[in-house]
């Protein structure tokens, strides 16, 4: 278990599921594609596929098997989406937006399907 506070750990585990709107299975499958490779500047990319590689890993555990690391990982996440998605302003997708939405894929978050609702 991490060392954060359980109620900053429930906000982040619910905020992270929410915004994280594919499977692992999904994922991995994306992940997997010539279309999430698909790169014009290789090395962020590549960091983003690790990243999404860590989304894998960290959606195959239970809350009390995470390590900080997984924590880390959930917050990059969590900000990462909240950064590509903007303020609220433009929630949908536009015609063009190819590489945003396979950018936000490749962390899990599909901007097309709807979020899921964390019970």
């Amino acid at each position: 278990m991490t060392g954060i506070p359980a109620l900053e750990m429930d906000a982040l585990w619910d905020e992270f599921h929410t915004v994280v709107n594919m499977t692992s299975a999904e994922l991995s499958a994306w992940l997997r594609t010539d279309t999430s490779g698909e790169r014009t500047e290789p090395l962020p990319e590549d960091l983003r596929s690790e990243l999404g590689e860590r989304v894998v890993e960290i959606l195959g555990k239970r809350r009390t098997d995470l390590t900080d690391a997984d924590v880390a990982t959930m917050y990059e996440v969590v900000d990462t989406v909240r950064s590509e998605r903007g303020d609220g302003a433009e929630l949908e997708p536009r015609a063009g937006d190819t590489a945003w939405r396979h950018r936000l894929m490749s962390v899990g978050h599909d901007p097309l399907a709807s979020e899921r609702k964390v019970t």
